[in-house]
């Protein structure tokens, strides 16, 4: 886009120069001018808008103002819904509530089972130009014999499989990780078993089939070994995790409903583990898994509360504080985990645009000023760098002012 033909004024001289410098670049890696940062737009592969069936907790508007608002220009949106999305018919209903809410570009994801109960296979074929992807996001497919013929059939359309890992009979009622934390409170804990032991066997079928495959929420070191294995072998699979499990550890954890998803935060050696493969490029990029909940589920307690914390709106600025400002990471590594390899892995052909930070002056993250439904974070009130300036994405800008936001669309 021309910036000449944009009406709106930036904060100040040194950003607008910023972009102008980034998009006479090409606009395509992240450039820092002044105290300014700018990245192509971000795309999550993992995010809960909860409409159809969930409208309470967030909606595909509510969702997509946060998403623009945290940097990014593109999401793909799991398939936990009523009705869920598992064929054409019911695929509508969320497609008609993108068409209607949608700021930025959304991309449903598929079910891989009929109502993701694991019985039967969803009608893939019937969804597969109308998809990103499939999952059964929230829970793992139990059966082997039915991820296999998902597999086969995917890799039939050409489609990717991205699955939840969890063996189910190893959850033994947990709801935390089965740590430290969990035995000296007296809390149920999920083993990490859990996880790797479902990747092992998808491993193994992705061998077998053929099946281009991703691990969605990666939080165990097993699994990163397994992944980075199965890589060397020349499989083709990908991984994501997310930045609480980047940042936190159960060494983390307090008795609030912000603290629990999942999978749940692990501990300091699973948190290394994935730092260590993000760094060798085990893992492939990073995704919020952005699963808003209302504040009365949420307000149950660590045992109680629903499984889901929310994310877009401070994402880069806890990867920026926690990462690339102490040298784990440079800017350009983190641009690639959240923006180029998402979109090359699943598809993500519309154009990025771009999104700015400004990166000198601290602040603290207050759920309250988020645009989406959910307040729910274990980022609450953590100080950071990075603060959201302004994205521009189908030649729309939205610039954060200091008396609001304006923009083309009045979002």
């Amino acid at each position: 886009m021309e910036l000449n033909n944009l009406r709106f004024r930036f904060p100040d001289p040194t950003c607008e120069e910023a972009v102008r410098t980034f998009l006479s670049l090409g606009g395509r890696f992240p450039i820092s001018f002044g105290s300014y940062f700018v990245l192509p737009g971000f795309c999550d592969v993992h995010v809960h808008f909860r409409e159809p069936g969930y409208s309470y907790k967030e909606t595909i508007a509510t969702g997509s103002l946060a998403a623009l608002h945290g940097g990014y220009t593109a999401v793909c949106t799991m398939p936990n819904l009523n009705p869920v999305p598992d064929s054409p018919e019911t695929l509508a209903a969320e497609e008609e509530a993108i068409r209607r809410g949608a700021c930025i570009p959304v991309f449903p994801y598929g079910a891989i089972t009929k109502g993701e109960r694991g019985e039967a296979l969803a009608d893939l074929a019937g969804m597969a130009e109308r998809v990103c992807a499939f999952s059964d996001d929230g829970r793992g497919v139990q059966s082997g014999s039915m991820m296999r013929e998902a597999m086969l059939e995917a890799k039939r359309l050409g489609k990717l499989i991205a699955a939840h890992c969890e063996d189910n009979s190893l959850l033994n009622g947990g709801y935390i990780h089965d740590g430290a934390y969990a035995r000296a409170h007296g809390h149920r804990g999920i083993s990490s078993e859990s996880e790797y032991g479902q990747i092992e066997r998808d491993l193994r079928l992705v061998k077998e089939t053929g099946c281009a495959y991703h691990v969605c929420h990666v939080s165990t070191k097993e699994s990163v070994s397994l992944l980075r294995k199965a890589k060397a072998e020349g499989l083709d699979v990908t991984c994501e995790t997310a930045p609480h499990y980047l940042v936190l550890c159960d060494e983390d954890l307090q008795e609030d409903g912000r603290f629990k998803m999942n999978p749940p935060l692990r501990s300091r050696a699973n948190r290394e583990a994935l730092i260590e493969g993000i760094c060798d490029g085990t893992i492939d990029m990073i995704a919020t898994d952005h699963a808003p909940h209302s504040a009365e589920e949420k307000s149950r307690g660590l045992k109680d509360s629903p499984m889901g914390v929310v994310g877009l709106e401070c994402s880069f600025a806890v990867l920026y504080t926690a990462l690339v400002k102490p040298g784990v990471l440079s800017m350009e590594a983190l641009s690639a985990l959240l923006s180029d390899r998402p979109r090359a892995r699943f598809g993500i052909s519309s154009d990025p645009g771009w999104t700015v930070f400004e990166v000198e002056t601290p602040y603290e993250i207050d759920p309250s000023r988020f645009r989406s439904m959910g307040r729910s974070t274990p980022f609450a009130g953590r100080r950071v760098y990075g603060k959201w300036v302004a994205t521009c994405v189908n030649d729309q800008l939205v610039v954060k002012e200091a008396e609001g936001e304006a923009n083309g669309k009045t979002v």
